[in-house]
């Protein structure tokens, strides 16, 4: 995986292009090691995949229940319940931070975007795809659940009973089914998606950055809050940007 900053924009790309950017829990440390390092300056994430695919999901030796070194499977059914959930949560850690409070994370997602490449694309505030992507989420159907933050991420974007159908049938997505139940925020053609990403970013950054923290964190709010609860955190946040206006911040 490499990083690259620009401004106040933050760019990560998984590079494994020959395996089709497969994941490790290398991979996981490593994007919780990039969430724990953001300062202040940072307003836009873009998160990428090297080569044809964004992510074909797990690397095949995780799926080795032999093993019990490597941090696969096996590593995990041979540790204790607690500990061995402890260490999921560990791996989560490398997906949750793009929600973080003061950025907007974006995924440019082309070809397979399959499991944990799924919920790392859904992980993301906003998702670009290319008009050959394909979503797939099939742990279930492999006998396992959905477990790195996938699931509530789905739900909250396209409700309970496709997020229900979409999990247990393990079945693609293709792009144009993604941007019409809203997995999709802009779908492009192959060889547009980088310059389709480079004006979304540029349209994310356009507003005063007080006024995009303040707003984004209202968004999100509103998806737990019920009615009163958000307008209160309307009158609140509106408040103190007129407070900021005023002394010039």
């Amino acid at each position: 995986m490499r990083t690259r900053r620009d401004g106040a924009v933050l760019t990560v790309t998984l590079d494994r292009p020959e395996q089709l950017n497969a994941q490790l829990p290398a991979t996981w440390t490593a994007l919780a090691d990039v969430g724990a390092s953001l300062d202040d300056d940072v307003r836009v994430v873009v998160l990428k995949g090297e080569g044809r695919s964004f992510s074909a999901g797990l690397d095949r030796s995780m799926f080795d229940t032999s093993s019990t070194s490597g941090g696969g499977l096996g590593e995990l059914v041979g540790l204790p319940v607690e500990e061995a959930q402890e260490r999921i949560r560990g791996y989560q850690a490398g997906f949750r931070w793009l929600r973080s409070p003061g950025i907007v994370s974006v995924a440019a997602v082309q070809g397979h975007a399959i499991g944990a490449g799924a919920q790392l694309a859904l992980a993301c505030d906003l998702r670009v795809l290319t008009d050959d992507a394909q979503l797939r989420l099939p742990e279930a159907t492999l006998g396992l659940v959905p477990d790195l933050t996938g699931t509530s991420t789905l739900v909250e974007l396209v409700g309970y009973s496709r997020a229900l159908e979409m999990c247990l049938t393990g079945r693609a997505v293709g792009a144009a089914e993604a941007q019409a139940i809203g997995l999709a925020t802009l779908v492009v053609g192959r060889d547009e998606l980088d310059g389709a990403v480079a004006d979304l970013v540029q349209a994310l950054l356009a507003p005063p950055v007080g006024a995009s923290r303040a707003t984004a964190q209202l968004v999100r709010s509103a998806v737990g809050n019920d009615v009163a609860a958000q307008d209160a955190a309307e009158r609140a946040a509106q408040v103190q940007r007129l407070h900021d206006l005023v002394s010039g911040r």
